[in-house]
């Protein structure tokens, strides 16, 4: 299977790297509060960023402490954009998917990933090698959209006769697997799977979960800059998972 790299599409990656969360960072996200619940303390920590993109967690990381960080992406327009932010000897870019990244040596305090297990079409083989990565007590924490929002394949609300959103359809939620959706271009590839599926394979490959959220905005600055972000109330966009390997 050839891994797909929509990021490197010229037309995508112009229309992503105008988003709130690409121009203004890891602030500018609504489930980043909820994120830092699932993190243990950075300070002296070795850390994995798995899909790193920008590397805004990987900066945000070093702040905090950590002893080091790797961020791994195919695309290459996020490496650059990431290096161009920052030069930091504690933090070092790999590209390569996730499906063939191996890392130099294994024991990580944190592995990390947001907003890309979604793209990964074999999500139990891939969870077993994050865990694997890890040191006795170490813990995966990762972001992905929710089930509920990927079920149909669509990203449309129903809108009723005034044309405000009037439901969120949910249909083929048992139906794993790909879909493809129009985001900046068409044809980006996604693969929807349940909240039992994303659960039982981090059990199934011994890890132990600490947390769950299913995140809405919560900051009073963010909601007044970003009205719209209120509707999230109405169905969860993202789902957050933490889990830690047995020490």
């Amino acid at each position: 299977m050839t891994e797909q790299n929509i990021y490197d599409n010229a037309d995508f990656f112009a229309g992503y790297a105008r988003l709130p969360r690409s121009v203004e960072g890891l602030g500018a996200a609504l489930e980043w509060p909820a994120f830092q619940r699932l993190l243990p303390p950075l300070a002296g920590r070795r850390i994995l960023d798995l899909g790193c993109g920008l590397g805004h967690f990987a900066r945000e990381a070093r702040v905090r402490g950590a002893r080091s960080v790797i961020g791994v992406d195919l695309s290459g327009n996020m490496l650059a954009a990431a290096r161009a932010r920052g030069d930091d000897p504690g933090i070092t870019y790999r590209q390569a998917s996730l499906e063939a990244f191996e890392p130099d040596q294994a024991g990580f305090d944190l592995v990390v990933s947001m907003l890309a297990l979604h793209y990964i079409a074999d999500y139990r083989s891939i969870v077993r090698r994050f865990a694997g990565w890890l040191a006795p007590g170490g813990r995966l924490a990762f972001s992905v959209e929710h089930p509920i929002y990927t079920a149909r394949g669509t990203s449309e609300w129903h809108s009723g006769a005034d044309g405000a959103p009037a439901h969120w359809p949910v249909d083929r939620y048992r139906d794993e697997g790909e879909r493809r959706v129009q985001w900046f271009v068409d044809g980006v590839v996604k693969y929807h799977r349940t909240i039992e599926t994303y659960v039982n394979a981090l059990l199934d490959a011994g890890l132990l979960l600490v947390r769950l959220e299913e995140p809405e905005a919560e900051s009073a600055a963010l909601l007044a800059a970003r009205p719209a972000l209120h509707e999230e109330r109405r169905r969860p966009a993202f789902l957050l998972l933490a889990a830690d390997r047995p020490r």
